[in-house]
């Protein structure tokens, strides 16, 4: 018997460009995707800075080319302000804050970034809500991404 979840919903999903944008949206919430029939919401991505959009206080807009698409990717920086956050507990908006500006400034033109977020679309077009960056230094991080994916692809995303 197949035990494998048809729902990967709760996982940073690993995936190219390409897979990401083959990725379709649940009718019923928008912020959950479906992936080869599979539930999702949250992703990995790795690629290079190919933009940077900052408006300050507010969020950081990039790109993350990977090779195989252009991901769009968005950083707020607006916890201690936004309405959308006023629930939270303001020490814990005041530790999310500073990572997020400590993400910004390592978010820099040409840099390899390792990406983990949520699936959303905005206006139409799929992007990553960031919340966590590491810039990679190991010069072998791509190839070893791709190969994650693929992988991960072949045993889990696309049985």
């Amino acid at each position: 018997m197949d035990q494998r979840p048809l729902s990967l919903l709760h996982i940073h999903v690993k995936l190219l460009g390409f897979s990401l944008h083959s990725i379709t949206p649940w009718p019923n919430n928008p912020s959950i995707f479906y992936l080869n029939g599979k539930r999702i919401s949250r992703v990995e991505i790795l690629g290079v800075v190919t933009s940077r959009d900052y408006k300050p206080n507010k969020f950081l807009r990039f790109t993350l080319d990977d090779g195989t698409h252009s991901i769009t990717c968005i950083l707020w920086l607006n916890h201690l302000t936004s309405p959308f956050f006023a629930s939270r507990q303001p020490a814990t908006l005041r530790v999310i804050s500073d990572w997020a500006k400590c993400f910004a400034d390592d978010i820099q033109f040409g840099k390899v970034a390792r990406v983990r977020g949520r699936v959303s679309s905005y206006r139409g077009d799929l992007q990553v809500t960031v919340s966590d960056v590491f810039i990679e230094r190991d010069p072998d991080a791509e190839t070893l991404h791709r190969l994650d994916c693929i992988s991960l692809g072949r045993r889990c995303y696309f049985v």
